[in-house]
């Protein structure tokens, strides 16, 4: 059994096409059916049910291609990993940020990372948490960056800052604190980003017992929560990352959150068998290069990170 063949079997598992598998393998069709009919003769078994339309995998043709993707992956990691001991960072790299993040990350980092990694090519997806962990468990993505924890039983969780929130407040707001904790936030006229996004959990995680509030909607962005704070009155609660986005007179109507004051951990999640340690350190130096100093974590100041 050879690594090609290995190959041959993914391929016809995904296609489900003998015509499909062979172009996407750069093989003629006849060489792949033999092939894929000499690793069933190996094993004395039938990996595909041929008289299926489309094909299928048998019961233990399931098991055989996902072993088969396992010892693909591993082979793969094996290449990389010389390359990446060896060479200068280069290839691809494809990485997902939550869009609570993105405004204040994807800009500066496209441009720091684009400098000191000039042969990597980089894409970067903007997408909300459920869609970055399907993308990333698919492998359709290599890492992404988000709010943690997300207790992911295959992901490892880098911490890269802590992040404090402050409430915003419209100028009109009949609400006086002298301090404003964290349990004392009034929920009426509480304005909140839409289902999806880990914000809105986190708001309701350290502000409200229970989500009776009597909102009426739901935005998809924190610069339209602000919008609709200055127009309609109430308040909502923001990353500090956001506050150099607002004018001076916004800016007076920012509030800090004490006893205990609301954070958020920002993390890099990659799954348990990421070997681009090169890599992964520098997503990290880009982080760090635009997120305040005070900001960051601990161990990311003083240590590269190993895998």
């Amino acid at each position: 059994m050879t690594i090609q063949q290995l190959e041959y079997i993914v391929a016809l598992n995904r296609f489900r096409h003998f015509v499909s598998a062979s172009e996407h393998c750069g093989v003629s069709q006849p060489t792949l059916s033999q092939m894929i009919k000499k690793i069933e003769d190996e094993l004395d078994v039938t990996i595909f049910d041929r008289t299926k339309n489309p094909i299928e995998p048998t019961k233990m043709g399931k098991r055989i291609i996902a072993q088969a993707e396992i010892s693909l992956r591993e082979v793969k990691k094996i290449n990389e990993m010389v390359i990446y001991e060896t060479e200068k960072l280069s290839g691809s790299l494809l990485i997902g940020v939550i869009p609570t993040l993105a405004p204040y990350l994807v800009p500066r980092f496209i441009k720091h990372f684009g400098s000191t990694c000039p042969k990597v090519e980089l894409t970067v997806s903007e997408m909300n948490t459920a869609t970055l962990i399907k993308a990333l468990e698919k492998e359709e993505i290599d890492m992404f960056i988000a709010a943690t924890p997300l207790e992911q039983e295959n992901f490892y969780e880098i911490p890269l800052y802590y992040e404090k929130f402050v409430a915003y407040f419209s100028s009109q707001t009949p609400y006086q604190f002298k301090k404003l904790s964290a349990n004392s936030m009034p929920k009426d006229d509480l304005w909140v980003l839409e289902e999806g996004h880990c914000l809105r959990d986190q708001t309701f995680n350290f502000c409200l017992e229970s989500t009776d509030y009597n909102q009426v909607f739901e935005a998809g962005s924190i610069e339209t929560l602000i919008r609709i704070v200055d127009e309609n009155g109430g308040y909502s609660v923001i990353p500090e990352l956001h506050i150099p986005f607002l004018t001076p007179e916004q800016q007076n109507n920012i509030q800090e959150i004490e006893s205990p004051p609301a954070t958020r951990e920002v993390s890099i999640v990659i799954k348990k068998d990421f070997i681009k340690e090169k890599l992964i350190n520098a997503v990290a130096e880009a982080v760090k290069s635009i997120i305040p100093e005070p900001m960051l974590d601990g161990r990311l100041k003083k240590f590269a990170i190993r895998l």
